[in-house]
């Protein structure tokens, strides 16, 4: 005589899905802790070389805006249609020419911005704003 709690002699088919999603969200969390490791650049000590001799015309150009608003190379001045056509010749010079920029901390924004748009239709692509810390 065996009793059984079941009318019929059906299989029960349906699958507990509890230990699934914990299993998933398991994983999921350990993805999410080891992915931002997995992306760090590789660190390698790089080998020494010999001194190499930079090429002739290395030196950056010095593009200066003084506080009047007055424009120049290294240290002579120039008028700013005398400015864009020299930085033109510097360009044609040597087409990887670079400049640095540097303004006066109380000159007119739009002074510099001149300078800037200068270089720009001059060609030149190097240009770095010189700040002090």
């Amino acid at each position: 005589m065996a009793f059984s709690n079941q009318d019929d002699d059906e299989v029960l088919s349906e699958m507990n899905v509890t230990p699934l999603v914990d299993v998933m969200l398991v994983l999921l969390v350990v993805f999410i802790v080891t992915a931002p490791l997995m992306t760090n650049a590789v660190h390698v000590n790089l080998p020494r070389t010999g001194a190499v001799a930079p090429p002739e015309s290395s030196e950056p150009m010095v593009v200066s805006v003084d506080a009047e608003g007055h424009y120049f190379i290294g240290k002579q001045e120039y008028a700013f249609e005398q400015l864009e056509t020299r930085l033109q010749q510097a360009h044609e010079e040597n087409p990887q020419q670079a400049v640095q920029l540097q303004a006066d901390e109380g000159v007119n924004y739009g002074q510099v911005a001149k300078a800037m748009a200068a270089l720009e239709r001059s060609g030149i692509q190097k240009v770095a704003v010189l700040t002090q810390q």
